[in-house]
């Protein structure tokens, strides 16, 4: 199993916005449930940084590439960055019930 990890630092007076997107995304998927969908977000404890996770089984596309909620998140994403992104693929090589 692979997983994408993105890290965005939100502006300070933006971190509101960002979590309400964020709320916004997820309800959406609660509402879809669309296939093969596992994704999570976290924040650091510097309360500015967002990391989104989403797990991908090999030769997986992105699946929420096309989701509306999805996209309207990341273009809203672009304006409230305080730095680039950073994009990490992982390959997971142990889990004990996170994975």
């Amino acid at each position: 199993m692979n997983v994408l990890m993105v890290s965005s630092k939100v502006k300070e007076e933006n971190v509101a916005d960002a979590r309400a997107a964020v709320d916004k995304l997820f309800q959406a998927l609660e509402q879809a449930r669309p296939a093969g969908v596992r994704y999570a977000t976290t924040t650091l404890g510097d309360g500015l940084t967002i990391v989104a996770l989403l797990a991908l089984e090999p030769g997986q596309e992105h699946p929420l590439r096309t989701f509306p909620a999805y996209v309207e998140l990341l273009e809203s994403f672009e304006a409230w960055r305080a730095e680039p992104a950073v994009v990490e693929r992982m390959t997971v090589t142990g889990s004990y019930g996170l994975f």
